[in-house]
């Protein structure tokens, strides 16, 4: 992917911002190679994957089966120093079965609270469109305050808690619709298509004299708590001009009154749209945001959070087209 390393205004990093930069520029190098020894292709997503971690935002990934969304999350999860925790949901699973529960402990006749799987640093949630609305609700407060309140006691997630999800957008049988509410706390969606058919023989070469699942203990990581810490501290001083600050609510404000939707986004989907445009810029080597980073994050961001209006759905209308229609028609800040 080219990268666009054109200020937009006067903005310059000093020696020490662009030793920072550097730095994280090679992170990422070695986490996309680490990546890249087990996912083919799929370059868009990696990227935004990067991005969703450095960020501190949680990822849906979209696609048919056997596109490696599992894999890649498994993968990508090994890249960083952190505990790991993968939740399989199902049709009968209870919110406890997530966030945990009271156990009775007779040595001392008081109930004690036995922690659920969530209680990790990267969380992934395999088919999360197949636990009914109870459990999804569980999701809810974890997801936007890094916390679960049980029998009124808070407990808080440690640093960094991150939730990878993924969801089969073709099957029906078993599953449900995910809440616009829960939908909105995701950073991103990101939509994965079939391979080229060289990335699909790639696929064969690589993986021709192998007949068991892929070995991950090799797999090196790259990013250790204090490293993201440092990262993030970096990302949130890169600069960002004021007609960029107009250019994000311009998009934000005219899914609100765009004729063909029943809903528009909200002002997390503003901040969402910023932090990951900040982002973006670093992992490109700036430490000031271009409107070709906010153009190509746009439609990841903003995809899941509008909804169309059932005129639109007749003809056939996906978000994509009014996301890209939104931003053919805002003049770009120069």
């Amino acid at each position: 992917m080219e990268e666009q390393n054109t200020p937009l205004g006067s903005f310059s990093f000093d020696n020490g911002a662009g030793a920072r930069l550097a730095q994280l520029r090679e992170n990422i190098q070695q986490a996309r190679t680490e990546i890249r020894k087990y996912v083919i292709g799929q370059d868009e997503m990696i990227e935004l994957l990067l991005v969703g971690i450095l960020s501190n935002g949680h990822i849906l990934l979209e696609g048919v089966p056997g596109i490696a969304k599992t894999l890649t999350a498994k993968v990508f999860s090994k890249t960083l120093s952190a505990h790991f925790a993968r939740i399989q949901f199902t049709p009968d699973m209870m919110p406890s079965d997530i966030i945990g529960t009271s156990v009775y402990n007779q040595k001392d006749g008081n109930f004690q609270f036995k922690r659920g799987p969530v209680f990790s640093n990267i969380i992934l949630i395999d088919e999360i469109n197949r636990a009914p609305a109870k459990t999804q609700a569980a999701l809810f407060e974890v997801m936007e305050e890094r916390q679960i309140t049980y029998d009124g006691v808070t407990h808080s997630m440690e640093f960094p808690f991150l939730v990878l999800a993924t969801q089969n957008p073709i099957e029906q049988e078993g599953t449900y619709r995910l809440p616009e509410a829960q939908l909105d706390r995701f950073l991103f969606r990101v939509k994965l298509h079939y391979p080229t058919l060289t990335e699909e023989k790639e696929i064969l070469l690589r993986y021709k004299d192998e007949i068991k699942s892929p070995d991950l203990s090799e797999i090196k990581a790259i990013f250790t708590v204090a490293v993201l810490k440092e990262i993030q501290e970096t990302i949130r001083t890169v600069k960002v001009e004021d007609q960029l600050i107009k250019y994000i609510a311009d998009i934000i404000h005219s899914t609100r009154e765009h004729a063909k939707l029943y809903l528009g986004a909200s002002p997390r989907a503003s901040l969402a749209l910023l932090k990951s445009a900040k982002t973006l810029a670093a992992i490109r080597g700036r430490d000031f945001i271009i409107p070709d980073d906010v153009q190509f994050l746009a439609n990841h961001v903003l995809n899941h959070r509008i909804v169309l209006s059932p005129e639109a759905e007749m003809e056939g209308l996906r978000t994509e087209d009014i996301i890209q229609d939104i931003l053919q028609k805002i003049e770009v800040p120069r």
